[in-house]
């Protein structure tokens, strides 16, 4: 049964630094791209980063290149959201995902709050 579980999340204040972590299970994680999400109030959920399954290729939304870097680590199961430069607008929930055949599967998420 996959699984997805998210930590991590937490109070910053803006231009602070957090750690997301996404540990799966249930598949086979080498070989499947990790994606994390982010749904703010009121709006729509959307792509923040995506990783390949050897972690050679990585994907950003414009809105957080160069602040954050998604990281995985196969050996443990494990894909890594580091975010760097927090801004307001990063205030989410975040989500950690991925598709298996047809399916798509998606943690249960963790509240991230930037704020002064």
């Amino acid at each position: 049964q996959v699984q997805l579980v998210e930590s991590g999340g937490g109070l910053v204040q803006p231009g602070g630094s957090l750690r997301l972590f996404c540990a799966a299970s249930g598949f086979s994680f080498s070989g499947a791209a990790m994606t994390w999400y982010r749904q703010a109030p009121g709006k729509e959920r959307e792509l923040v980063a995506v990783i390949s399954g050897t972690g050679g290729i990585t994907n950003y939304a414009d809105s957080v290149k160069g602040r954050f870097t998604i990281s995985r680590d196969n050996a443990k199961n494990t894909v890594n959201l580091q975010m760097n430069s927090l801004k307001f607008e990063d205030t989410a929930v975040y989500y950690c995902n991925t598709r298996i055949g047809l399916r798509s599967y998606w943690g249960q998420g963790t509240q991230v709050t930037v704020s002064s």
